[in-house]
């Protein structure tokens, strides 16, 4: 008896260490492999047409999904301005149609929420607005299951835009 308790301690203490190692690496996959962020860098610069370096990103989560917002760092950027709030209409719109494409370029194919996000599109409300300085998205959904991935793939963006030169 003593015998086969031991032997499930050990199954479960291997299986913890396997789950333990398996997210590990699987954040690791997700982060900039450079180091210094020049990868991902390079991934957003093709996706987004404004500079990233004079831009500020936030991921805010609400009860019901959240609010993206991007805005420049000095308002006498109308040049940048301009391009977030055209980039931002854009994105809107693809994302009511399921698109997440885009982000996914820069922060990989496997963010966390993206698949729920993509198959559950009809489901969440998707508002472009304008800011002062930028732009926003608002997210919202009535579905606990697409507010946990908007939620998700918040952070994951969250956590690459901190990285340097990533709009942090």
């Amino acid at each position: 008896m003593l015998r086969m308790n031991r032997t499930r301690v050990a199954v479960v203490a291997v299986a913890a260490a396997v789950l333990i190692v398996a997210a590990i690496v699987g954040v690791l996959a997700w982060s900039d492999s450079s180091g210094d962020g020049t990868a991902m860098r390079k991934a957003a610069a093709q996706v987004m047409p404004f500079d990233l370096s004079r831009t500020e990103h936030s991921f805010t989560k609400t009860a019901s999904g959240g609010v993206q917002v991007v805005e420049v760092k000095n308002p006498a950027d109308t040049e940048n301005i301009d391009l977030i709030r055209a980039h931002l209409q854009d994105e809107a719109v693809s994302f009511r149609k399921g698109n997440f494409s885009d982000p996914a370029k820069i922060h990989g194919m496997d963010m966390p929420g993206l698949r729920e996000l993509e198959a559950g599109a009809s489901r969440v409300q998707v508002v472009y607005e304008p800011t002062a300085t930028g732009g926003r998205i608002v997210y919202s959904s009535d579905d606990p299951v697409l507010v946990t991935a908007l939620h998700q793939w918040f952070d994951r963006q969250t956590m690459d835009h901190s990285q340097p030169g990533m709009g942090g």
